[in-house]
């Protein structure tokens, strides 16, 4: 049975079967009374399997009985069938990507939807489209079961609110306002789906104007505030500021601090600490806090970098010991490692890690190299400085100290892990790695060691690399299939399975990093199973986003990234009440090589293309603070001190007066310059006046200017 150009059908097998019992009607009896009312016949078979269809309700009323007692009534079986087709409702990937992109204006910042934000209005935009749906196809299931007009209720009423139970919407309950928002729907489209409070600036507690006003008081001078201070004084000019500007076109009205802590949130947010930090800590220290570091990438080439470094040698060795026969010990060894290849090429055993290690170890590498190093890195420790002399003689250009704790001591720190974990462990011998190390495979068998001590041997006889198992493990066979697991994948199908889109994508796979990441002026950087990477936002025209940097410098984001494919991030902002909002994507941070040597003409116009965005970004910071201290009588010249000039940029003289130039433009009362009016120098001014008789036009002669005629 089914529903054919508006008519309820049914097959000719359905009438004459007997499979499942009496049929309907015998073979003959159909085959003649076909015969005898041809109308009752909507379509004839044919090929590619399509069947005979009979009008349902123009058989005789005992044929039908007999069919209901056997199969159900088929106006019911198809009302239900409808029900179940009606409750299927499509994900609107055009709303999605509609409220992904829309923004708005809150704290005098762009910003956007929170996710679960997004995921209601797509829901419901979703639930829309399938409801006038259903709307438009209401006439068509009327008519084949011969039923009256309905009206809004009885169309979608019964499904609407399985509709809710099934998806979640949060459409009106009132089928009254639903059929109103329907018909907005249908007019204005997604945007009726926004709450009026979005982008609603009468809930903002600090108004723009207020905000210059603290951060005013907080570039003070003299007197020098306290947050508490600025707390205290702003909250006295509140009720003058609205009394005075009230009525105002564009005024927001001031509104009391209740608490310190309000304060000194706003500001320490990013887009507002770079208007005040250089007036408390100083310029110097505002540009290391805000300007934009520099990556670095490792040498592509040997004897660029070397590292030197001092750890426990992780293989015990034998000691013949009078008395006593064979012990077994572990010492100290000094390496000396190519940054490039990661070749160990010297070494020095000894008790302690002292200038007499490192002087053997760095002798080796240079008999092994057979070449000076470039550059030479090592620790600041004792032996290090007293023999300050000799590394100025290996080093072909500079050596120098890296401190402690620092990303540029990882590296070879690095190396000796891997060493260990990769190939030391495989030998017997193996001491262990260090004693924070969890793994069972990281501690020594100390009952074999000290059973086979006189068998133990030295560095010289560790070479092997990893295994491969990775590899091994996506090509061995499945247990229950004897298949390979990765010809079982390749070779599989699912047709009940929708394609992906890239917001499934996000939605299911991406992953969230542990814990909050701080955006700083290096980008921000994530660490997805002991792997490092960096990222940064990047503007239209693929150069750092100095923007986005100014106004997110310190702002922790939640991340989300593919693991699959790590070279770009999400990042999203969290509001107070834990919401989500998307912020920006970020890419994978340029880097430069670290060695002038192999820097390219593209790095290097990089370099200086970030110098200048520094200087651009330093400037504008002191225009904008400058500019608020003139307004509110708070510079240090309007106090009668001296200020301080832009530390560390080419072109001094040039930069401070651009700054002035702008301060003064932005500060003065009158755009244009007096007119003036003396009768002695306008009478001049006529008298070497000329017409053009080209074009017609009056113009100042300048060779009676210049005193020619």
């Amino acid at each position: 049975m089914e529903l054919h150009n508006g008519i309820i059908c049914v097959t000719y097998d359905e009438l004459t079967s007997a499979r499942d019992g009496e049929p309907v009607m015998s073979r003959g009896t159909l085959d003649k009374t076909l015969y005898r009312h041809p109308e009752l016949r909507v379509s004839r078979a044919g090929g590619l399997g399509t069947c005979a269809r009979i009008d349902y309700y123009k058989l005789r009323e005992c044929y039908r009985l007999r069919f209901e007692e056997r199969y159900g009534d088929p106006g019911e079986l198809l009302r239900k069938e409808a029900l179940r087709e009606r409750l299927k409702v499509a994900v609107d990937n055009d709303a999605r990507k509609f409220f992904e992109d829309y923004t708005y204006e809150k704290g005098g910042r762009k910003t956007r939807l929170t996710e679960e934000t997004i995921r209601e209005y797509t829901t419901n935009a979703s639930v829309l489209n399938r409801l006038v749906e259903i709307l438009d196809d209401t006439s068509v299931y009327r008519k084949a079961l011969n039923g009256p007009a309905q009206s809004v209720e009885e169309t979608i009423g019964e499904v609407y609110e399985e509709m809710r139970c099934a998806y979640g919407h949060t459409l009106p309950a009132s089928i009254r306002r639903l059929q109103s928002k329907i018909r907005t729907y249908r007019q204005k489209g997604y945007r009726c789906l926004l709450s009026g409070k979005i982008g609603n600036s009468n809930t903002a507690i600090i108004t723009p104007e207020a905000g210059r006003f603290i951060v005013a008081l907080k570039r003070s001078s003299v007197p020098v505030y306290t947050n508490r201070q600025i707390l205290d004084r702003y909250n006295l000019e509140v009720d003058a500021v609205n009394r005075r500007n009230r009525g105002k076109d564009g005024f927001l009205e001031w509104k009391p601090l209740k608490s310190l802590q309000s304060l000194t949130q706003y500001l320490k947010r990013p887009d507002i600490e770079p208007l005040w930090y250089d007036a408390v800590h100083g310029e110097l220290a505002s540009h290391q806090r805000y300007s934009r570091k520099n990556q670095t990438v490792m040498p592509s080439m040997r004897d660029s970098l070397w590292y030197g470094d001092g750890t426990k040698l992780n293989l015990y060795y034998k000691e013949w010991v009078e008395g006593k026969g064979w012990q077994a010990r572990t010492m100290q060894v000094y390496e000396v490692i190519d940054a490039y290849s990661e070749v160990m090429l010297g070494y020095h055993i000894s008790d302690n890690e002292d200038y007499e290690a490192q002087y053997h170890a760095y002798r080796m590498a240079i008999q092994a190299s057979g070449h000076k190093p470039y550059e030479l890195v090592h620790d600041n420790q004792g032996g290090h400085k007293k023999i300050g002399a000799f590394l100025d003689r290996i080093a072909a250009h500079v050596h120098r100290p890296t401190a402690p704790y620092s990303g540029q001591s990882k590296t070879i720190e690095s190396v000796f892990g891997r060493f260990q974990a990769q190939v030391l462990h495989k030998d017997w011998r193996f001491t262990g790695q260090n004693i924070t190390a969890r793994k069972a495979e990281s501690r020594p068998n100390l009952e074999r060691i000290r059973a086979n001590v006189d068998k133990l041997y030295t560095l010289q006889e560790l070479k092997e690399a990893y295994a491969k198992a990775r590899k091994e493990w996506n090509e061995s066979l499945h247990h229950a299939t004897g298949q390979s697991r990765l010809e079982m994948y390749r070779s599989s199908v699912n047709p009940e399975t929708p394609e992906v889109t890239v917001g499934d994508m996000v939605d299911m796979f991406w992953l969230t990093a542990d814990r909050l990441v701080t955006y700083t002026d290096s980008g921000l950087r994530l660490t997805v199973k002991g792997k490092t990477y960096r990222y940064e936002v990047y503007g239209e025209d693929g150069m750092p986003d100095h923007g986005f940097l100014r106004e997110n410098r310190g702002r922790k984001f939640i991340v989300r990234y593919d693991p699959y494919e790590p070279g770009s991030v999400r990042l999203y902002t969290k509001d107070p009440d834990g919401r989500e909002r998307f912020a920006r994507i970020a890419g994978t941070y340029f880097v430069v090589h670290r060695n002038i040597q192999e820097q390219t003409p593209e790095e290097r116009a990089f370099i200086l293309a970030n110098i200048k965005a520094n200087t651009e970004d330093r400037v504008a910071r002191q225009v904008e603070g400058r500019v608020i201290e003139r307004e509110h009588g708070t510079a240090m010249e309007q106090q009668g001190l001296r200020r301080p000039k832009l530390a560390g940029v080419t072109r001094q003289k040039d930069v401070e007066r651009e700054i002035d130039l702008e301060v003064r433009r932005r500060t003065r009362k009158y755009s244009l310059d007096p007119e003036d009016l003396s009768p002695g120098r306008v009478g001049k001014a006529i008298s070497n006046m000329i017409l053009d008789p080209i074009d017609g036009k009056i113009r100042i002669d300048q060779r009676r200017v210049a005193g020619k005629l």
